[in-house]
């Protein structure tokens, strides 16, 4: 399949690598790729906690929950299991879930689990603040694959921000950024524009202008991420509609 290349790739001087329609999953699945390193600790970061949050609403405990997602990406390291993705499948958290899904299918119990990767640290999982966070997930009323869905959406939008507040610091506007995230997630009239450009020493129309812009690069960089994981762009359109669903519930 012929990559094709998003209109608007990350900036020069970001450390994030410029990405083409599924080139993160691709680069993933051949450890001889430069990439590999760096394409497979993107995918691990986006999606461990989705897969955390699944294990945990399907009734794993929190240990169980931590083994099984550190033996599952073990396994996809040793196995090369990314290289079978393939976008005309479907979608690559779709693919990621049912591997888990086989994966837990074939372990018969903890020994085995460990055996295969469990307890071993992989590519750096975070599971620290693991617990805390699946707290703040919604109540039992998800099922465990609405849950992942959800944890997923979450992820891509966090890794959009980080992103994004990366590029404000190092283009010396972190203080305005730190100003301007709330109109992001907020309402605009959640804070009225004229209480910070008071703060910042700019008029109210420079506010608005500024606002305008990091919402511009923000929705950019959402579409950056999604573009790592699919093949065409009415994809990306598809998945962002995908993302703003698992978010409503």
């Amino acid at each position: 399949m012929q990559e094709n290349t998003p209109k608007n790739s990350a900036r020069p001087g970001t450390s994030r690598f410029a990405t083409t329609h599924w080139s993160v999953v691709r680069a993933a699945g051949k450890s001889s790729s430069p990439r590999y390193k760096e394409a497979m600790g993107t995918l691990c970061q986006t999606y461990w906690f989705p897969l955390y949050a699944f294990l945990r609403r399907q009734g794993h405990n929190r240990n169980q929950a931590e083994e099984y997602t550190q033996a599952f990406f073990a396994q996809v390291l040793e196995k090369h299991s990314l290289r079978l993705a393939d976008p005309k499948q479907g979608k690559f958290r779709s693919f990621l879930l049912i591997a888990l899904k086989y994966f837990l299918a074939n372990e018969r119990d903890r020994a085995r689990a460990k055996k295969r990767g469990g307890g071993r640290k992989v590519l750096s999982l975070n599971f620290e603040n693991a617990e805390s966070q699946y707290a703040l997930e919604p109540a039992h009323e998800l099922s465990a694959e609405k849950l992942f869905e959800r944890s997923w959406a979450l992820a891509v939008l966090d890794r959009a921000m980080s992103q994004l507040a990366a590029e404000a610091a190092n283009s010396k506007k972190q203080e305005l950024f730190d100003h301007l995230k709330v109109y992001l997630t907020a309402r605009k009239s959640a804070v009225p524009y004229r209480d910070v450009a008071e703060e910042l020493g700019m008029s109210e129309g420079a506010v608005k202008v500024a606002v305008h812009r990091l919402r511009r690069r923000y929705r950019q960089l959402l579409r950056d991420e999604i573009a790592q994981t699919v093949a065409t762009e009415d994809q990306i359109d598809e998945e962002i509609r995908d993302l703003f669903t698992a978010l409503a519930h």
